[in-house]
C-alpha cells in the first residue's frame, strides 16, 4: 500500500480499471558463475560444477521482454540480463530486490523487509505499476512475487517506451514461470539460516503416460521467516501448476495458475536527525516494534492461458490472456517527520520521531490482460524481415477502504519509545482504473551483416480515480505514438550497434483545490535514449554499453504541478566472464553521471545529483573447482555501490561501501537420488554497517541500513 505523509494525508493511491479488457554479468556465485546470461539466447553458455565444460543451451521459450522474441538477445541492439533459475538457486535470490548483488545497473530503490519490491535501473526507479510483467502480460509489482515456481526474471536495461507503452525510464522486469520440460523431474529445496529462517520446496514435472502431448509443472514452497531484523517473523506459502498441451498441426496450448500467501511486519526506515547523517545503525534493530504492530500480508491468485498455432514455417501466431488478482493488508507502526521540529520529510535532531498508527486493510488490486501478435519473416530482394506484429489490452482495477493514519506517539531511534494504538479509519483512499490498447510492430532488416531495426507503439490509454466518499473525481484519456531505431553490424566474432528511442510517462495534476490546472494529465512527458553498444566473445564473453538518457522532471509544488527540467543519466556498463583453468570470474560494473538540469522552482538542485543514485556500481565473482575433489568449489563474490545522495542540493552524501561474500558448494551424485548439491554461503562476511540506500519516498528521506551477517546452508535433492 502507498504509505502517506504527515502534510498530505491522503497520499495518491493507485490506479486501475476501464469498461472493458481491451483486445486484444556476467555472474556466478554460490556456486558464483562468471557469466552473462540474456533472455531468449539460444547460445548460453553454461559452466559444469564438477569441472569446466562449455555446453550450448536448448533452445528456450520466446521471451516477450524484447519485442523481438524470434532473435536471440545476443543478436539485439539493446542491454538485457537474465537471472536463471539455477542463479536464483545457487546466489540465494529470495526476492527482486535480491538480483542487485548480481547486476551493477540494477540497484535498491526502498527495499524494506516485508514489503514490496523497488527496483532502480540505470538511476530510475521502475514503476510498480507500469514497467512489469509476467508471461508478457502487464502486472501490478505492488505485492510480494513469489520466485520459487519461476525460471528466469528477464531485465531490459534502458528505455522502454516500445516494449511497454506508458512507462518510467530505465528498463522493465518481466517474470519467466516453470514450465513442464518433457523430461521428470522430482527437485527437493531445503534452506536454513543462523536466524531461524526454514524453506522447504517441491518442485516436480512430469508428461503423461501414454500422452507424451500433455506436461505438468508442480510447485511447492512453504517458508518459515525469521530474519535477523527483529519483530519481523512471518510465513508464506505457494502453490502452482502449470500444464501444456500439444496438438496436432503444431499446436500448443499453456495453462498456469499460482497461488500465494505472505504475511510478515515490514520495516520502517530510519532517517536523518535534523541536518546530521547518523552512523549506520544496528541493521537489526526494527522501529515497527510496537505490540499493537500488525503484519502486512499479501495474497495474490494469477493464471495465464496461451495458444500458439504454426502457420507454416517461419509463421506462426499467438494468443495469451491472464488476470492477476492481489489482495493486501498493509499495516504499520509508522516512523515519520518531526512535528516539534517543523520538519516533516526526517527525525528529529534529538533522535526522536513523531510515531502514526497505519492501517489499510482489503485493499484490492485486480489486472486483466489479452495480447494477440503473429511473427514470422518475409524478403523483399536482398533484405530479409524479421516480423513481429500485435495488439495488447489491458485494464487495471485498484481498490480500498477507508485507511487509519492516526498519531500514535513519539518514537526514537533506540527504539524504546511506546506509542498508543490508534486504529480509527478515518482517512480516504484513493480507487483508480486503468486500461489501454496498444498496436505495436517491430522490423528487423538483415541485409548480409547489417541490420535495421524499427519498432513502433501506438498507445490509447483511458484513466480515472475517485476517493473512497466519491469526492475529487478526475479522468482522462491519452492518445501516443513511441518510435525506436537501431543499427547493427556483425562483425565475426563481435557485433556493434547503435539504438535511439523514446519512452513516456503519464501523470495527472491532483484534483485539489489550490492547484493550476487541477485534474488535467500533463502532456507528453517524453524520454529520450540513445545507446551504444558492443559484444562479443565465446569462451570469454565481454559486453560494453554507453547511454545517456534525458528525462523530464514533474515537480508538486503546491499550486503548480509541471515538468520542471529534466534530469540526465550518462553511463557505461561493462560485463565480462571468463573460463581459466579452475578459476571462473564473472564482472558487472556500471559507472553512472545524474544531473537535475533546467529547474525553475527550485534552482539549488541544477548541476546536481538526483537522490539515491550511486555514481558506480561493481559485482565481481570469483569460483574456484578444488582440485582433487569432484564437485567441491570455493566461490566469493564482491558488491561495490558509491556514495548517494540524501538530498536534492547534495549537501549531505551516504559513502561508498564495499561488502563481500564467500561461500562453498559441493555436488555429488548418488548422495540422496540422482544428484544432491549442497551450499553453505556467508554474506557480508566482514559484519561490516553501513547505509545500504537513501530513497525519499512518499515526501519522507529514508535510510536503510545494510543487512547484518548472515549464514545459509541448502540442500538441492533431484530424486
Amino acid at each position: 500500500m502507498e504509505r502517506k505523509t504527515v502534510t498530505v494525508k491522503s497520499i495518491k493511491s493507485a490506479k486501475s480499471v476501464v469498461s472493458n479488457l481491451t483486445l486484444t554479468i556476467a555472474l556466478f556465485s554460490l556456486p558464483l558463475y562468471a557469466q552473462t546470461e540474456t533472455p531468449s539466447d539460444l547460445n548460453v553458455q553454461t559452466i559444469q560444477m564438477n569441472k569446466v565444460e562449455i555446453q550450448e543451451q536448448s533452445q528456450e521459450a520466446a521471451s516477450d521482454l524484447t519485442g523481438f522474441a524470434e532473435l536471440p538477445a545476443k543478436k539485439l541492439p539493446i542491454s538485457t540480463t537474465k537471472v536463471s533459475e539455477k542463479k536464483i538457486q545457487e546466489n540465494n535470490i529470495q526476492r527482486l530486490a535480491d538480483v542487485t548483488k548480481l547486476e551493477a545497473s540494477t540497484t535498491d530503490s526502498y527495499n524494506a523487509t516485508g514489503y514490496w519490491d523497488m527496483l532502480n535501473i540505470r538511476g530510475y526507479t521502475l514503476d510498480n505499476r507500469n514497467n512489469y510483467r509476467r508471461e508478457g502480460l502487464p502486472i501490478s509489482a505492488e505485492s510480494y512475487i513469489p520466485l520459487d515456481n519461476k525460471s528466469n526474471i528477464e531485465i531490459l536495461k534502458g528505455l522502454s517506451g516500445v516494449q511497454a507503452g506508458a512507462s518510467a525510464p530505465g528498463g522493465l522486469v518481466n517474470y519467466v514461470v516453470k514450465r513442464p520440460t518433457g523430461k521428470n523431474i522430482q527437485d527437493i529445496h531445503t534452506e536454513f539460516t543462523d536466524s531461524g529462517d526454514a524453506l522447504v520446496a517441491a518442485d516436480v514435472a512430469a508428461q503423461m503416460k501414454d500422452a507424451d502431448q500433455f506436461g505438468y509443472r508442480l510447485n511447492l514452497a512453504q517458508e518459515k521467516l525469521d530474519p535477523h531484523l527483529k519483530n519481523a517473523e512471518g510465513s508464506r506459502s505457494l502453490v502452482s501448476l502449470a500444464g501444456d498441451w500439444r496438438l496436432p498441426k503444431e499446436s500448443l496450448v499453456e495453462a498456469e495458475v499460482e497461488w500465494s500467501r505472505r504475511s510478515q511486519p515490514s520495516q520502517s526506515g530510519f532517517s536523518l536527525l535534523g541536518t546530521k547523517l547518523p552512523d549506520p545503525v544496528d541493521p537489526n534493530l526494527n522501529l515497527n516494534n510496537q505490540a499493537w504492530s500488525q503484519p502486512v500480508v499479501f495474497s495474490g491468485l494469477t493464471s495465464t492461458l496461451r495458444f500458439t498455432q504454426v502457420i507454416s514455417a517461419p509463421w506462426s501466431w499467438s494468443i495469451i490472456a491472464g488476470v492477476q488478482s492481489l489482495s493486501t493488508d498493509d499495516r504499520l507502526a509508522y516512523a515519520y517527520g518531526c512535528t516539534k521540529d517543523n520538519a516533516y520529510d526526517r527525525f528529529c535532531s534529538d533522535g526522536t520521531f513523531d510515531m502514526y498508527d497505519y492501517r489499510s486493510e482489503n485493499e484490492s488490486r485486480v489486472t486483466q490482460a489479452v495480447k494477440l501478435n503473429l511473427q514470422g519473416q518475409v524478403n523483399t530482394a536482398a533484405v530479409r524481415h524479421d516480423l513481429n506484429i500485435g495488439v495488447l489490452g489491458s485494464a487495471m482495477k485498484e481498490r480500498y477502504q477507508r485507511q487509519a493514519y492516526n498519531y500514535a506517539g513519539v518514537g526514537n531511534v533506540q527504539g524504546t519509545g511506546v506509542g498508543t494504538a490508534n486504529p480509527a479509519q478515518n482517512d480516504e483512499a484513493t480507487n483508480r482504473d486503468a486500461g489501454s490498447a496498444e498496436l505495436f510492430i517491430t522490423d528487423s532488416m538483415q541485409f548480409e551483416r547489417w541490420r535495421a531495426w524499427l519498432g513502433v507503439r501506438y498507445t490509447y490509454i483511458d484513466r480515472s480515480s475517485v476517493r473512497t466518499d466519491g469526492s475529487r473525481p478526475t479522468s482522462y484519456t491519452q492518445t501516443f505514438p513511441i518510435p525506436w531505431a537501431a543499427l547493427s553490424y556483425d562483425f565475426e566474432k563481435c557485433m556493434a550497434y547503435i539504438s535511439a528511442g523514446e519512452g513516456l510517462e503519464s501523470f495527472v495534476t491532483p484534483n485539489k483545490s489550490g492547484y493550476t490546472n487541477r485534474g488535467q494529465y500533463l502532456d507528453d512527458v517524453r524520454s529520450k535514449q540513445i545507446e551504444i553498444g558492443l559484444r562479443g566473445g565465446e569462451l570469454i564473453s565481454w559486453s560494453v554499453a554507453a547511454f545517456r538518457i534525458q528525462r523530464p522532471v514533474v515537480e508538486d509544488q503546491k499550486p503548480n504541478y509541471q515538468v520542471d527540467g529534466e534530469d540526465e543519466h550518462r553511463g557505461i556498463e561493462v560485463q565480462s566472464a571468463m573460463a581459466l583453468g579452475r578459476w571462473e570470474v564473472g564482472t558487472s560494473l556500471m559507472g553512472l553521471q545524474a544531473t537535475r538540469q533546467g529547474s525553475s522552482l527550485n534552482s539549488a538542485v541544477n548541476g546536481h545529483m538526483p537522490v539515491n543514485v550511486p555514481t558506480n556500481a561493481l559485482r565481481l565473482n570469483v569460483n574456484y573447482q578444488v582440485p582433487g575433489v569432484s564437485g567441491l568449489n570455493i566461490n566469493s563474490r564482491m558488491v561495490h555501490e558509491g556514495e548517494r545522495a540524501v538530498v536534492s542540493d547534495n549537501s549531505i552524501m551516504i559513502p561508498a561501501w564495499t561488502r563481500f561474500d564467500a561461500g562453498l558448494s559441493y555436488s555429488q551424485a548418488g548422495l540422496i537420488g540422482k544428484k544432491t548439491t549442497i551450499r553453505f554461503s556467508v554474506e557480508n562476511l566482514a559484519d561490516q554497517r553501513y547505509w545500504r540506500e537513501s530513497p525519499t519516498q512518499y515526501g519522507h528521506i529514508y535510510l536503510y541500513p545494510g543487512e547484518a551477517r548472515s549464514l545459509v546452508l541448502s540442500l538441492d535433492a533431484l530424486l
